[in-house]
């Protein structure tokens, strides 16, 4: 009986010390493990994004369909590759394909944004190997290819899985920058030609000193009551706290093409519930909306806070200091505020630093007269101005319906735009294979015959006043169109000879350089991102002299025309 009451009380006194040395008050690093940080004033200062870098992908394929200007594909790891891809496909007698003349071997890459969905489109580049028998990629075709993003790890080159797949015509830097130097021939790009295969993933990770559960899930919290979309019936926000450190963003839908823009203000939300110090926060980023150092910044805030930070954007639209309007405008644009149009429009016109972000800021503005507003650009003295705006236009579902672009064979898109300013020929490089027409363009001067590329000739016809287009290809019948003698006429003939993007490029570029299209001549004259803003040194709020502020871009307002 005593061993027994012995061993009891042994085991109690155990017991309790086990207990006592789980009191956090008795363990310093497991109460510093449960103890929640205090919450910071805005999310920026807990986290730091994740996912905002591009993804590089790359890798090997064959161009086709070449007039014997391509080559065999020479030895070498490229060629190894392309082999090991052409097996993994089952395509039969693979070297015998890789020694003909219409094919060439080429290096394939591409660029995957922040924030991509499966089924995104991304443009391509087209690189020939330093030793290569293939002189020109005009008039190719991208076959087949799969992209992988690759790093070097431990000595050794590891490839992801497929990130994206590409195909499509190729655009060769010849077309567009002439054919001088024979390299530019095996150089090119495929717009839009990669596909997306997985969508990319947005996150905040927490610093170290704000890893903590329960303050994961505030800020995650504070990011959905600001942020959140309707899935079907159900209301879903935009963060989900996944582990003690890490939050996993959707991209909502008003921030689709504007993903850093999201993530800056994401991280400019205050993590604190809504209370009584929100109406103290508002008349604080108010005061700082009117001092030009701090506007910028204040205004991400005000676009954080939502709604009740309209009355406080809308005062500070009214400034005369251009900087201090554009600032709050942009912001009133994300919120989907009508009283944004004016004042970004104007900051378009006028302000070249402006000029990209207001664009894109009304891109996806959920407003009918936007669409009104970005069609008074097609009138501005500026290419860029007016390219730009098109180029907003063009995104819009709207837009593009006012726009009415004619499908010219499923090759590229020609759009005829009514512009009293002086007219323009416009060609896109990227994204979209287009060209644009600005005002009453000029036809070609052709007082005799023309010779284009790829066996193309434009003979003129004075009994007509038309133009007849015939093209003669080795190995294909001859071809003839004859068309009304404008520059729409002479696009549309192109396609029906057999030409493509390319050929329309390359023709306009030889026409431009012998003296035969009249018109300005630009290609992708879109407004340029970062452009720095000068400001006067202690500027204030009233200082309404809109001279007294210089801007530098990163090139002149005409630089990209011919």
């Amino acid at each position: 009986m005593w061993i027994t009451l012995s061993l009891t009380a042994a085991g109690g006194c155990t017991s309790f010390w086990k207990r006592d040395q789980d009191d956090p008050s008795n363990n310093p690093k497991l109460a510093k493990l449960l103890k929640v940080p205090d919450p910071p004033d805005l999310v920026r200062e807990a986290a730091i994004p994740h996912g905002m870098q591009s993804v590089r992908v790359n890798g090997v394929a064959i161009v086709n369909g070449l007039p014997d200007t391509g080559g065999p594909a020479l030895p070498s790891g490229f060629r190894d590759m392309l082999l090991e891809e052409m097996k993994r496909k089952e395509i039969p007698n693979p070297n015998d394909f890789l020694e003909l003349n219409t094919t060439a071997l080429v290096q394939v890459l591409g660029t995957i944004p922040p924030g991509s969905r499966r089924g995104d489109t991304i443009d391509l580049e087209i690189l020939t190997p330093t030793k290569t028998e293939a002189t020109d990629l005009h008039g190719g075709w991208l076959l087949d290819t799969r992209l992988r993003h690759q790093k070097v790890l431990d000595s050794a080159v590891r490839s992801s899985d497929v990130l994206a797949v590409g195909t499509g015509p190729v655009l060769t830097r010849g077309d567009h920058e002439g054919e001088a130097d024979g390299a530019l021939r095996v150089q090119g790009a495929v717009l839009s030609g990669g596909v997306v295969q997985n969508d990319r993933k947005l996150g905040l990770v927490l610093r170290p000193d704000f890893q903590h559960v329960k303050m994961s899930a505030a800020i995650a919290q504070a990011i959905n009551h600001r942020f959140y979309f309707f899935d079907g019936s159900t209301r879903r926000g935009i963060a989900e706290p996944i582990e003690d450190d890490f939050i996993q963003l959707d991209v909502h839908p008003r921030y689709r093409n504007s993903v850093a823009r999201l993530m800056a203000v994401v991280r400019a939300i205050g993590v604190a519930p809504e209370s009584s110090n929100t109406q103290v926060r508002l008349t604080e980023l108010g005061e700082r909306m009117k001092q030009p150092a701090k506007a910028a910044d204040a205004a991400l805030q005000l676009e954080g806070l939502g709604e009740p930070a309209i009355p406080t954007l809308l005062e500070a639209v009214q400034s005369s200091n251009p900087e201090l309007r554009f600032y709050a405008a942009e912001a009133l644009a994300y919120l989907d505020r009508e009283e944004a149009l004016d004042p970004l429009i104007a900051a378009i016109r006028s302000e070249p630093a402006f000029r990209a972000p207001a664009l894109k800021a009304l891109e996806d503005m959920q407003h009918h007269n936007v669409v009104e507003g970005l069609q008074r650009l097609m009138d501005s003295p500026s290419l860029e101005t007016r390219y730009g705006g098109f180029s907003a236009l063009r995104n819009r579902e709207d837009g593009r319906q006012k726009l009415a672009g004619q499908n010219l064979r499923g090759t590229y898109r020609l759009y005829q735009v009514p512009s009293t300013a002086k007219p323009a020929v416009v060609v896109s490089l990227r994204r979209k294979p287009e060209i644009v027409l600005f005002g009453d363009v000029q036809p070609l001067q052709i007082e005799t015959f023309f010779i284009g590329p790829s066996g193309i000739m434009i003979r003129s016809v004075p009994e007509t006043g038309q133009l007849r287009i015939s093209r003669f290809q080795a190995g294909k019948d001859d071809a003839f169109a004859e068309v009304d003698n404008t520059l729409p006429g002479v696009l549309e003939g192109l396609t029906e000879v057999g030409g493509g993007y390319g050929d329309a490029v390359s023709m306009l570029r030889m026409a431009k350089t012998q003296g035969i299209l009249p018109d300005q001549l630009a290609f992708d004259p879109l407004p340029k991102n970062l452009r720095t803003y000068y400001r006067n040194e202690g500027s204030e709020e009233g200082d309404s002299d809109e001279e007294s502020n210089g801007f530098v871009s990163d090139s002149e307002e005409e630089s990209d025309g011919v």
